[in-house]
């Protein structure tokens, strides 16, 4: 019995680790221009052009949002005084994506905090009319094509839902039905051999939305529908919907956090102008050094740590799963961008530092699209930054003392090797490591508890002394066993505070720094035993990379590896150009190289910019399918199949932090399924079973 109960403990133990191992929510950031304390004097304007979050439609040369700091008398130093912020969104007009039968409508549009809206507009009415001061969120606009068998249902996001409910036995019309939440709303019968396309289109128009009546909520068209043996098809092509259960009505002296409705201006036909809404801050907001000045709904400026010198952007942070798009300034010819034109590219507000460029030499005026061989470069330069977590009393962690060497690269941030005694001059640019984390985030950890730091990466509190001034901390990947160290929190030495691993043999170097960790303090109570942790530091260097000349990326080719010089204070850098030529077609996504590509306008006039492309996991990009019953699908209700757990349950990403626990609360088991847990609860009923029968 006493081997029973000891055995169980063991595995609950265990199943108590698992648990509590957790990973911070994934944040994509998009900002705008940098902007200083002369340029927030004289005034700025801040658009689509600089801040990539705000509404832009490049095939129209659409936008909608601005944010306009007046300056003069109402800012005093970092303080921008009541009204000197304003906050203006206009309706506009453009093009549904889908063209087909579609290619002759359109529907207004309204940027509303960075996000896509639909203000509301009775069906036969005009676009002057629609209502600023009305919105519906915009959940769905695409041309993808979806086949659905008969039973099968359309996921539109939100709990919306279509459903193929039957098919005819001539082949030629399709029963559909649309739900919220499994409750009906609406269905019909499309006829695709029709010869009036328009019968091709259900739109579905729903009265009572916020006080209007006759508002489309939905659009579907149907391209074609098949009867065979076997199954019945109905092809769609274009889809659009608003999200109308959860529209809203807004009114003067609303508040949107620091800003309040000030404007509520409609439409006018005769002068062609389309409604707004204009916010301005009811209180006074001032740019404090080193924090993030909330304005309203994700919408945030980030201010430098530099108390000396004003530095800021305008920001938001996407936490919803999804892809979000992060560009540059549009160009109609020849350019240049860097971290003010491009919020993709490397760049750090405290130390006002950057890294990449990128450079059109050519000549795109008129009708030449053609960028020649060598014409687009792109330099990535090293550049040294201080750690996240900075010390006064620890040398190791002194801010503008104690720096490492960062590049960007495509977009995302690289670590260039060099050994751990080195300077940052010999920081080599043709070997690189995805920098994972820098945090100076505090982290409490029990005894036994893991910290999952991305990518595989662990570290886990294995032991707290007695006295309760050192930890035994383990540092693992996939499991596997890296590297150990007792550190000695009640040391006279600061620097033993701090846990430097560094290994041999990574892309042929030796003596590497690949993590740094440092323990703030350690307790030993009567209850637990509790390790703080407060600066962390990982690159992964199990997935570093050589670069050589002549190596391609995409479109580009690497010409020139330049390493540092102390003597004359420069940094290493890579340089890239173009081995062929190329053509910006209209209408197309250009990749330049890894995740960087250029979008470009189906217009003909030539409009174009970089981007990249960020994605939180967890949600699908499109509307799924869930395959329906396959008997009598019409009658029976479809049931959504439940997904087996696997292996992979989450893919975590780069730049994920680890989870913040509090030091007072015992660590929760949130009742999700997941694939170690499982294994863990059979592993469990087995050694009880097998315990039982010896």
């Amino acid at each position: 019995m006493k081997r029973f109960a000891a055995v169980t403990l063991a595995a609950l133990m265990v199943l108590t680790v698992f648990a509590s191992c957790a990973s911070a929510a994934d944040v994509v950031e998009v900002r705008s221009s940098v902007y200083n304390a002369t340029q927030l004097e004289d005034g700025i304007t801040i658009s689509s052009t600089d801040f990539a979050g705000f509404y832009y439609d490049i095939d129209d040369n659409l936008t909608s949002e601005t944010i306009e700091l007046p300056g003069g008398p109402l800012v005093d130093g970092r303080k921008i005084e009541e009204n000197g912020l304003v906050y203006t969104c206009q309706i506009v007009n453009t093009s549904y994506d889908y063209a087909g039968d579609w290619k002759d409508d359109e529907f207004t549009l309204m940027g509303f905090f960075a996000e896509k809206y639909v203000p509301l507009n009775a069906k036969d009415n005009t676009i002057y009319e629609a209502k600023p001061d009305k919105l519906a969120k915009l959940l769905l606009d695409t041309d993808t094509k979806y086949t659905l068998r008969t039973g099968e249902v359309l996921d539109l996001s939100n709990g919306y839902s279509l459903e193929a409910k039957q098919v005819d036995v001539d082949g030629k019309k399709v029963w559909l039905e649309f739900t919220k939440d499994g409750e009906f709303i609406d269905d019909e019968i499309i006829n695709v051999d029709s010869e009036v396309t328009a019968d091709k289109t259900w739109i579905v128009d729903l009265d009572d939305i916020e006080d209007e009546d006759n508002i489309v909520v939905l659009r579907v068209h149907v391209n074609q529908v098949f009867q065979g043996a076997v199954d019945s098809i109905a092809q769609i092509e274009g889809l659009w919907l608003i999200d109308y259960q959860n529209a809203m009505t807004i009114e003067s002296d609303d508040e949107f956090e620091k800003l309040e409705v000030t404007g509520i201006n409609n439409g006018n036909e005769d002068d062609e102008t389309f409604g707004n809404l204009v916010l301005e801050n009811k209180d006074s907001i001032t740019l404090t050094s080193d924090s993030k000045q909330n304005i309203a709904k994700g919408l945030k400026f980030k201010v430098a740590d530099d108390s000396a010198n004003l530095r800021f952007y305008l920001m938001k942070e996407y936490t919803e799963p999804g892809t979000y798009e992060i560009r540059g300034s549009v160009a109609t010819g020849d350019a240049v961008w860097d971290y003010k034109s491009f919020a993709g590219f490397f760049y750090d507000l405290n130390d006002d530092v950057y890294s990449e460029t990128l450079t059109i030499d050519s000549d795109l005026s008129g009708s030449d699209r053609k960028i020649e061989d060598g014409d687009l470069v792109y330099e990535a330069d090293i550049t040294a930054v201080d750690y996240e977590y900075t010390s006064e009393t620890d040398d190791l962690w002194e801010a503008d003392v104690d720096q490492y060497a960062v590049m960007g690269f495509f977009a995302e941030k690289y670590v260039p090797l060099k050994a751990k005694d080195d300077s940052v001059y010999e920081a080599k640019p043709d070997k690189l490591a995805k920098l994972l984390l820098d945090s100076d985030e505090k982290y409490t950890l029990r005894t036994g508890e893991v910290i999952d730091l991305s990518s595989g990466y662990s570290l886990e509190a294995k032991q707290v002394d007695v006295d309760g001034k050192k930890v035994w901390l383990e540092f693992t990947k996939d499991g596997e066993f890296i590297d150990d160290e007792i550190i000695n929190v009640d040391s006279d030495v600061t620097a033993d505070k701090t846990w430097i691993v560094d290994l041999d043999d990574i892309e042929d170097e030796d003596n590497i720094v690949v993590l740094r960790v440092h323990v703030n303090q350690v307790f030993q109570g009567a209850v637990d035993s509790i390790a703080q942790i407060e600066g962390l530091w990982l690159i992964d260097y199990q997935n570093a990379m050589t670069i050589e000349s002549d190596d391609e990326f995409g479109k580009l080719e690497v010409t020139d590896i330049n390493n540092g010089d102390e003597d004359a204070e420069t940094f290493g850098s890579l340089v890239l150009k173009n081995k062929d030529s190329f053509t910006l077609t209209r209408d197309s996504d250009q990749t330049l190289g890894q995740n960087m590509k250029f979008k470009v306008a189906d217009s003909s006039d030539l409009r174009y910019y970089p981007f990249v492309e960020l994605t939180i996991e967890g949600a699908e990009e499109e509307p799924t399918v869930t395959p329906g019953e396959e008997e009598t699908p019409a009658e029976e209700p479809t049931e959504t199949p439940v997904e087996e757990p696997t292996e992979e349950v989450t893919e975590t990403p780069a730049e994920e932090e680890p989870t913040e626990e509090e030091p007072t609360e015992e660590p929760t088991e949130e009742p999700t399924p997941g694939f170690g847990i499982v294994l863990g609860l059979a592993g469990l009923l087995a050694v009880v079973y097998l315990v039982r029968r010896n």
